[in-house]
């Protein structure tokens, strides 16, 4: 387990619900992984993310669906492809990502606390 952080620390990470309105394979990545692009509406709008998310998604299904991710780190360079946010998934029983998804439709753009 990590240290703890303060409220202060945890506020200044900016994780929002966004719907993936488009997704593709990603064949140039050194590990098996899906492009991404997020529509977190209002002034953050669409950014893309690269996911390891092979296992379980495959890219039409995940199109509609709404996802959590941080959306303040820099962007990174994967393989030539600009991630600018960090999509939000925990490992099942085998290690593979499952995605951080509401219960429920919210808006776009949503943060959480």
């Amino acid at each position: 387990m990590a240290g703890q952080i303060t409220i202060e620390e945890f506020e200044r990470v900016e994780m929002r619900v966004g719907t993936i309105v488009d997704a593709q394979p990603f064949p140039g990545a050194r590990k098996p992984a899906i492009k991404l692009w997020v529509d977190f509406g209002g002034a953050t709008g669409v950014k893309r993310s690269s996911a390891q998310l092979t296992d379980h998604y495959t890219p039409d299904r995940l199109i509609g669906r709404q996802v959590v991710a941080v959306v303040n780190f820099p962007p990174r360079r994967i393989a030539g492809f600009e991630s600018e946010v960090l999509v939000l998934g925990l490992p099942d029983e085998n290690g593979a990502v499952v995605l951080l998804r509401p219960d429920f439709k919210v808006p776009d753009g949503g943060r959480v606390y």
